[in-house]
């Protein structure tokens, strides 16, 4: 049996990471599912929105958050929705996160309160269904975002990960 080498210089480089684009998504009031598996089960619909940056258009209504909510302050979020290019290119985008907060926090969060982004946690992993041309980048990378909840839209950095 061949040993494995922990050398660093065996190893992939460290990742870096480059801001390619902001989303500022638009949402409507949350539809309560009641407790499921643990944890209050939510959709937040998604309404609209803007792209803008390396990836610039309209946040198209009709997707909507998934959430599922526990009471020591995670809440995991599955949003899925499409944005419409300045270009006419649709992309599909299925966007897993986690929000973690102290529970008074989460509970203002969860209220629709206004709450500074420095007192939670909240980042995603987007991945980009798209055709092939030239925003076929999204679906050949790693991207992460990093979240504000306001009372009425949701802000997303979403970064690459080189």
């Amino acid at each position: 049996m061949r040993a494995i080498s922990t050398r660093s210089a065996d190893l992939a480089p460290s990742p870096s990471f480059a801001k390619r684009f902001d989303l500022d998504i638009t949402v409507g009031p949350a539809m309560e599912l009641g407790e499921i598996q643990g944890g209050r089960r939510r959709i937040i619909p998604i309404t609209g929105g803007r792209a803008s940056g390396d990836v610039s258009g309209e946040v198209l209504a009709g997707g909507a958050d998934w959430q599922t909510v526990y009471l020591d302050g995670l809440t995991l979020l599955e949003a899925r929705y499409a944005v419409r290019l300045n270009d006419g290119t649709t992309i599909g985008v299925i966007n897993r996160g986690v929000r973690r907060a102290p529970v008074e926090v989460a509970r203002r969060l969860a209220a629709g309160e206004r709450v500074e982004p420095h007192l939670y946690y909240f980042r995603t992993a987007p991945v980009f269904e798209v055709a092939p041309g030239p925003h076929h980048w999204l679906a050949e990378n790693v991207f992460i975002g990093a979240g504000e909840r306001l009372p009425d839209r949701v802000r997303l950095q979403v970064w690459q990960m080189n």
